[in-house]
């Protein structure tokens, strides 16, 4: 990388709530990252740098424009459900603010110019974002016997994919199939506006990955933070490569 400064790739932190009846900082509220998700950005040679969401909803804006100008490329990482308030539903949401933050990072990403990279529950709001909807909860309706969350077995929980054709992550990984882990409750219904699906699940059909037709813009539906040091997993770095290889095909002058 010469003289060049490291890529700075903001990471949306996710919420772990705290609880009342636990002893000492436990009852706290921490904002933050899974270890192996910042391990593997800061293997790549970037700066992982993590974006917290105030608590003050007027204020997310704003926080998420400034925070967008300081980086390089997005990577939305996994956590709790996005809310189907935001395509067409009811239920309330397990984090509004985290949802109302990241859709704003992520508007300001996009208005950037900047890549953006969505894991897991990222890809769902990636979806949203662009008009998509998502099924709420996949374990009554996905096809027995193929379920994409089991808690007890979490990251060892996993499945084979497809991948598009022609599409970018069939040429970064030079092949058509993998397997990935598979740790979420939702999933696509109706892909986004503007989006192309560039994988699927095996067994089911089901989108596992897309990809913004205008810019780069990339959500999976499994981790690959999960995957390093794993074989039988598709490897991360092909990925990653790709993500942070956008970041640098901007202008120097658009990335300090």
């Amino acid at each position: 990388m010469g003289n060049e400064f490291p890529l700075r790739i903001g990471i949306s932190a996710r919420l772990r709530a705290g609880v009342a009846a636990a002893a000492g900082s436990q009852r706290k509220d921490l904002l933050g990252a899974e270890r192996s998700l910042v391990d593997l950005v800061a293997a790549s040679g970037a700066v992982p740098l993590i974006l917290a969401h105030a608590a003050t909803p007027s204020a997310l804006p704003s926080i998420a424009a400034a925070l967008i100008d300081a980086v390089d490329a997005l990577l939305l990482q996994g956590g709790s459900d996005v809310s189907p308030h935001w395509y067409g539903g009811a239920a309330a949401s397990a984090d509004p603010g985290r949802d109302e933050f990241e859709f704003a990072l992520l508007q300001a990403a996009l208005a950037q110019g900047k890549p953006v990279l969505g894991i897991c529950r990222g890809c769902q709001l990636l979806n949203v974002a662009h008009g998509g909807s998502l099924i709420a909860d996949l374990a009554p309706a996905a096809p027995a016997p193929r379920l994409h969350d089991d808690p007890a077995r979490y990251d060892a929980h996993v499945h084979d994919i497809e991948f598009r054709r022609d599409g970018l992550l069939a040429r970064q990984y030079g092949g058509l199939a993998g397997r990935v882990t598979s740790a979420h409750r939702q999933g696509i219904a109706r892909l986004g506006e503007g989006l192309v699906a560039e994988a699927w699940c095996r067994e089911d059909g089901l989108v596992e990955a897309v990809r913004r037709t205008d810019g780069w813009a990339v959500g999976v539906q499994w981790h690959p933070e999960f995957h390093a040091g794993r074989p039988a997993l598709l490897s991360p770095a092909p990925l990653l490569q790709a993500f942070l290889d956008a970041a640098r095909a901007r202008p120097a002058r658009e990335r300090r």
